[in-house]
């Protein structure tokens, strides 16, 4: 996982369950734009898929969203904007990204959710945005972090909105 650093900005948010990660993937999709590439990170079972499903819904996704953990990529249209869900988890060594051609996908005109983005280090484009989704005592917790001023744009919109902050 990233360790954010005092040059980024970051938003802690409690997440006591699914729901709270649904509403987090709401607040998120009219705030991503073509171009960004958001990290999602966090172990098996943390709420990534859920995360991306959620967002998807809110742009008017009506289909399935699957895991891509078998497919690498899944594809969505929404609004004639391309949205690409990646799952690197099953990847044994960072070039596997390169060897699935991948890098195509990464462009000006798509947004791109990755699961697992450290299993392709190196490869991966890096992130504008990461959510970061860890088990607590009380649901999850996530962090959001902004490494680039499109994403530090989309935090701080995010954080004028959500309804609790936990710092």
């Amino acid at each position: 996982m990233h360790s954010p650093d005092h040059t980024q900005c970051t938003l802690r948010l409690q997440l006591p369950d699914e729901t709270a990660t649904a509403n987090l993937g709401g607040q998120l999709a009219p705030l991503l734009f073509p171009g960004m590439v958001v990290w999602l990170e966090g172990g098996l079972g943390v709420g990534k898929t859920t995360l991306v499903r959620a967002l998807l819904r809110a742009l008017g996704h009506r289909g399935s969203v699957r895991s891509p953990t078998y497919t690498l990529v899944e594809i969505y249209v929404i609004s004639r904007i391309y949205w690409y869900h990646f799952d690197f988890y099953r990847f044994n060594l960072p070039e596997e990204f390169v060897d699935a051609g991948l890098g195509e996908y990464f462009r000006g005109d798509c947004v791109c959710l990755v699961e697992w983005p450290q299993k392709a280090v190196g490869y991966v484009p890096p992130a504008d945005l990461a959510v970061l989704l860890q088990m607590a005592e009380n649901g999850r917790v996530g962090e959001v972090v902004a490494y680039s001023e499109e994403g530090k744009r989309c935090l701080s919109e995010l954080r004028s909105h959500w309804p609790v902050v936990a710092n």
